[in-house]
């Protein structure tokens, strides 16, 4: 396909994960927000369900998230190649400032297919648009005290963690100016979407093919949904993501605003997908965004 990863396992530039830091006293450590040396606590009053395979009702937990600031030294973007010119920051901050009086506070959602790097180019909306980042995963994993989603799918199931989404996405959605980064599998329930209606939804699609190789060069672990397939770890998956991409396409669809990765490529020159820099990405979703907040197309410019 055009546009898309080889499977070489070449790493794409638009993806560096970065471990998440789960602090002693329970808190939530989020990285620091690039320049800026101020911390900043939100505490969620919420009350997360913590459901299980039988329906039995458990009983409901608090959650507090410590979020605090990182200096771009240290970015979550930094990786083998990044490529970010001198210009590409200026650009999407430009983008952000114009954009920003339409979005009167409205959280923005990212949906995805595992790996389609919402949470790397989540950081660099909340940045530029001056909101506080979420990972919804990060925050049903603290809700429920397990260090990740592969760990409750296997202790638990997967309706356990299902159930825990939603309810951290109904909190979420009583919330402002927030960018939140979902779970690949948040849109498959109807609630999450009408929770998610209350911002603003953005779909990043990557090719299946770039998905695999991302996730091949950083391993399977952390994707229990990839554990039951075999073969080598490009072909392991990128047969499930297939499955997957049958399963969810059309929910994906639903998203107000589409952010293809093949068309960012083409308009900027490149013949592969993983050329493109998490901010080549971040600056299309504003552009799609403001396009659905002003009902204009892209041919309107």
């Amino acid at each position: 396909m055009e546009g898309a990863c080889t499977s070489n396992l070449q790493y794409c530039s638009w993806i560096a994960p970065k471990k998440i830091r789960q602090k002693p006293s329970g808190c939530l450590e989020l990285p620091q927000r690039w320049g800026e040396d101020r911390k900043q606590q939100m505490l969620l009053s919420s009350r997360i369900m913590k459901g299980s395979a039988d329906s039995k009702r458990h009983r409901l937990v608090g959650f507090e998230i410590n979020r605090c600031y990182r200096n771009s030294e240290d970015s979550a973007l930094e990786s083998g190649r990044t490529h970010t010119s001198v210009d590409e920051p200026k650009i999407v901050k430009k983008k952000a400032q114009e954009i920003s009086p339409y979005l009167t506070g409205r959280c923005i959602y990212l949906v995805g297919m595992m790996g389609s790097g919402k949470t790397t180019v989540g950081k660099i909306l909340s940045e530029v648009l001056g909101y506080s980042f979420f990972d919804s995963d990060k925050l049903v994993e603290q809700a429920v005290g397990m260090t990740s989603v592969a760990q409750i799918f296997k202790e638990h199931s997967e309706t356990f963690f299902r159930d825990n989404e939603s309810e951290v996405l109904r909190e979420l959605s009583l919330m402002h100016r927030l960018v939140v980064a979902t779970g690949g599998g948040a849109v498959i329930r109807p609630i999450n979407w009408k929770y998610m209606k209350h911002g603003i939804t953005v779909w990043l699609d990557v090719p299946l093919e770039a998905l695999a190789t991302r996730i091949a060069a950083v391993g399977t672990d952390s994707r229990p949904l990839l554990h039951h397939e075999s073969g080598d770890a490009y072909t392991k998956a990128l047969a499930r993501l297939s499955t997957l991409s049958k399963e969810r396409g059309h929910a994906y669809t639903n998203a107000d605003a589409r952010v293809s990765l093949e068309h960012i490529a083409s308009k900027l020159g490149h013949g592969d997908v993983c050329r493109l820099t998490p901010t080549d990405i971040a600056t299309e979703a504003i552009i799609q965004m403001k396009h659905f907040l002003l009902g204009t197309k892209e041919d309107d410019e």
